[in-house]
């Protein structure tokens, strides 16, 4: 007897399915058939919800951006918070490992996943820069900060700190990684021309008031 099941069940059935036959084999190795067999469904079932097997992935990555999406935009509704603290709470809310688990971000890195790790970077910077660029144009109102442009060069952050603090693509010892997390804070700085080691004061102001408050 055949199962009926809503249909935003069944969808996230097939993706959560595909999702692992690609982690497991590969985006490329596998088709649309191996979806529908492991499934178990029809193939007019799958054609119901995906044209194809390109527009599967692209509903994976979607779904990893969403999470994230989700976060900045509460950070952005937030009207406790000043334009320093949404920008770097947004920041940190882009680490999607909370969701993700290790084995799956390892088999993201793989050669034969590559496509979808471009794509989940690719929609990243797409998706958060405009939401970035918000909080820019708030600091730039409330005088915090200076930027002549805002969205480029969200853009421009975004790509490379994604891109180069990716330890599936560039591995790099632990003393190595703390200087580029200072080079890229210091980026943010120029881009926003604030003081040298604006950001890094705050977030020990933070640290200091967030200790006395707990104490």
């Amino acid at each position: 007897m055949r199962t009926i099941k809503d249909p935003g069940e069944r969808r996230n059935e097939i993706l959560d399915t595909a999702e692992s036959l690609f982690q497991r084999h590969g985006y490329e190795k596998c088709t649309v058939n191996d979806i529908i067999t492991e499934v178990s469904i029809a193939k007019g079932t799958f054609y119901y919800y995906f044209k194809s097997k390109e527009e599967v992935l692209d509903a994976i990555v979607s779904r990893y951006i969403d999470v994230v999406v989700s976060r900045v935009n509460e950070i952005l509704a937030k009207t406790d918070l000043s334009p320093e603290e949404k920008l770097q709470t947004a920041f940190m809310s882009m680490n999607v490992g909370r969701e993700v688990s290790d084995e799956v971000l390892g088999e993201m890195h793989k050669a034969e996943n590559y496509l979808l790790h471009q794509k989940t970077l690719n929609r990243m910077v797409i998706t958060l820069a405009p939401l970035l660029e918000q909080i820019v144009v708030e600091g730039i109102a409330k005088k915090v900060w200076s930027c002549r442009y805002p969205l480029q060069y969200m853009q421009i952050f975004l790509a490379s700190s994604l891109a180069l603090t990716d330890e599936g693509i560039f591995e790099l010892e632990a003393d190595l990684q703390t200087k580029l997390m200072a080079a890229l804070i210091a980026l943010l700085e120029k881009m926003l021309e604030v003081p040298e080691d604006y950001f890094l004061s705050l977030m020990i102001q933070r640290s200091d008031t967030n200790g006395l408050v707990n104490n």
